[in-house]
């Protein structure tokens, strides 16, 4: 009989590419059977666009009420809920989001559960009390490992390193602008103690218009995009993304010149081939020494708009004095094995199903 692991599908699309190699990675392997576990055809649609081959067995959860794009999905709870005893039939269920930790506390419950723990950001955000609840996790890199092990969210026995296997996509820069100046990309979180575009947005997009020679992409964690007014401008340098595929397989991150934000993991999605940063300190934190705020130090960190300009005029000539930092914080957050990560969490998947099964 084949081993039976299901991935579960019941996030938003930001999260799809996180897990997404390592189920087709092991979708290709013998006496493995894969099932995709979604309430949302949207989604599904997305996944079978990336499984031209049909490796991967779709398997439509009911759905509760609420909308289905691929960034507005409805509640996770209810969806667990609503088929917990179609879930109880997998014995292992794989997972990038963390209210599937709620199955675990559930008396009789008898799956095992696997944590994905997706972005590979510094806030303190990422780090929950649900994140103690899973089976095992894998991380992106030695810094997760350790932070989660000090907060007590895991052991050293069931917390792993085992790389970012988003960086298979293999996504190649693209031209967005008819012309040939720099990008510049503008990446604010959704965390309302945390982003820059809360309390400055309007000031910011501003500042981003009044720009000369540079064209600017304005992205958005997808989060950020639910949250407030859609963002819009009519700067023919400026293209704002409120969320599309573009937003979430690192089409932007690949390529920009530039990279200005505040607290998105996505800096790690960016630095992975070192280049200028520039974080936009508009409330001014004390956050030398904060590790909420470690990626600052991999560029400028400006207080006021009104420096952004020289910032940028700067950005190249400075850039050599941060490739040490970059590169040293990529080291710290994502493990780049020569052996690939979807194949790394693979093995460790099957091995850990085969144990438990």
């Amino acid at each position: 009989m084949p081993t039976s692991i299901a991935f579960l599908a019941i996030a938003e699309a930001q999260q799809l590419y996180h897990w997404l190699p390592t189920a087709l990675e092991l979708a290709r392997r013998d006496d493995v059977r894969i099932s995709v576990l979604s309430p949302s055809e949207r989604i599904l649609d997305l996944i079978r666009s990336r499984d031209p081959q049909g490796l991967l067995d779709p398997v439509r959860l009911r759905r509760p009420p609420g909308p289905d794009t691929l960034f507005r999905q409805p509640s996770r709870l209810a969806t667990l809920l609503l088929n917990y005893r179609t879930l109880t039939r997998f014995p292992v269920l794989v997972t990038t989001e963390i209210t599937t930790a709620w199955l675990s506390r559930v008396p009789g419950f008898p799956s095992r559960t696997i944590l994905i723990k997706h972005g590979a950001g510094d806030r303190e955000g990422g780090y929950k009390q649900r994140h103690r609840y899973f089976d095992l996790t894998l991380v992106g890199g030695i810094k997760d490992r350790r932070r989660m092990i000090e907060r007590g969210l895991g052991t050293e026995q069931n917390i792993v390193v085992a790389g970012y296997p988003k960086f298979e996509l293999d996504t190649e820069p693209q031209r967005f602008f008819p012309d040939d100046r720099p990008v510049l990309l503008y990446n604010p979180h959704f965390d309302a103690e945390l982003s820059s575009w809360i309390r400055h947005g309007p000031a910011i997009l501003a500042a981003l218009e009044a720009l000369d020679g540079w064209n600017v992409i304005v992205a958005p964690h997808i989060k950020l995009a639910r949250q407030v007014p859609p963002i819009t401008s009519q700067a023919p340098h400026v293209r704002v993304d409120m969320g599309s595929h573009h937003s979430i397989d690192m089409s932007y991150t690949t390529s920009a010149d530039v990279y200005l934000g505040d607290v998105s993991s996505q800096i790690y999605e960016f630095v992975v081939r070192p280049r200028p940063c520039i974080f936009l300190n508009l409330d001014r934190r004390a956050w030398q020494g904060d590790p909420a705020f470690a990626h600052w130090r991999l560029g400028q960190v400006i207080e006021d708009l009104a420096d952004l300009p020289r910032a940028l005029a700067r950005a190249a000539d400075l850039q050599p004095g941060f490739i040490d930092a970059q590169e040293t914080a990529m080291r710290d957050s994502i493990d780049q094995s020569p052996i690939p990560a979807s194949r790394r969490q693979a093995d460790l998947i099957l091995d850990f199903a085969r144990a438990n099964g």
